[in-house]
């Protein structure tokens, strides 16, 4: 089976803020698709969240060039090499936005959250630190494939408070785990095989303070262009509330066109390494 990958993103700075700490970016030749949501407030969350995803764009785009994943940090056991070089891309914006909050007084304490997603031959692997989520949405449900590094989800899994405490809590924003306020980051990182059809959802807690996953499920289900999907959640999001910054970048698996397999075939093509199909 051949798949390929459409892409799309918005970022908005909500009905509140008066800046943007969140930062999305992708590379769809390299299959690297980034949201990060910045902390630290004046203008150094914004700081840390463009730097990480700089750093993980940069990373990748390096690996293409050269044809190998250098290894940053220690690797994971259980996962793939895909998975591990997203890990990889992880620590080292870690060290970059660490090293700018400690030589620059204005950045001190600043940090990021991060959700990654990176595609390579119809599979793709997940790497996260913080509380942006990745959704699956596949075969009409969705599911959450990241667990939220904060105190009060900590809480919750520990069985000291139910998650209605959680959404009520006053400590919501304490994070336990992001890019930048230590030297070293451990990010969760798993692999998946994606399906035709399968849409992904990255996005920051702006959204999801806002809108319900079943709201978000109704709007995949309910929207064909991955534009207005977008545009969509985020309206979702305002209308909420929009205490946030809201940032939603998504991506659906989608059949190669039979025109395409046939020309890849006749000048006996197969994919390269580097394409998001297969």
């Amino acid at each position: 089976m051949s798949l390929i990958v459409e892409v799309a993103g918005k970022t908005d700075v909500g009905c509140v803020r008066k800046n943007n700490e969140d930062n999305l970016g992708y590379d769809s030749r390299c299959g690297i698709y980034v949201v990060c949501d910045g902390m630290g407030g004046q203008a150094a969350g914004e700081v840390a969240s463009k730097m990480g995803v700089d750093v993980m764009l940069t990373y990748f785009r390096e690996a293409k060039k050269n044809g190998s994943y250098p290894p940053v940090g220690p690797p994971m056991e259980g996962v793939s090499e895909r998975a591990n070089a997203l890990g990889s891309a992880i620590h080292l914006a870690n060290e970059a936005i660490y090293e700018a909050a400690t030589k620059h007084l204005t950045q001190s304490g600043m940090g990021s959250t991060v959700v990654g997603v990176l595609v390579e031959a119809g599979l793709f692997s997940i790497g996260h630190a913080g509380d942006s989520r990745i959704y699956l949405i596949r075969d009409g449900a969705i599911e959450q494939l990241t667990r939220d590094h904060s105190l009060v989800m900590e809480q919750v899994r520990r069985g000291l408070l139910t998650m209605e405490e959680a959404q009520h809590s006053e400590m919501q924003n304490i994070i336990i785990r992001a890019l930048g306020p230590e030297e070293k980051v451990q990010p969760d990182l798993d692999d998946m095989m994606a399906q035709p059809g399968d849409v992904l959802l990255l996005c920051s807690d702006g959204l999801i303070r806002h809108v319900p996953d079943d709201s978000i499920l109704e709007v995949v289900q309910g929207t064909i262009s991955l534009q207005l999907m977008a545009d969509r959640l985020i309206d979702a999001a305002r209308e909420g509330g929009g205490s946030d910054n809201i940032t939603v970048l998504l991506l659906r698996f989608e059949e190669l066109p039979w025109y395409i397999k046939f020309f890849r075939w006749l000048f006996g093509g197969g994919s390269p390494k580097w394409q998001n199909s297969i």
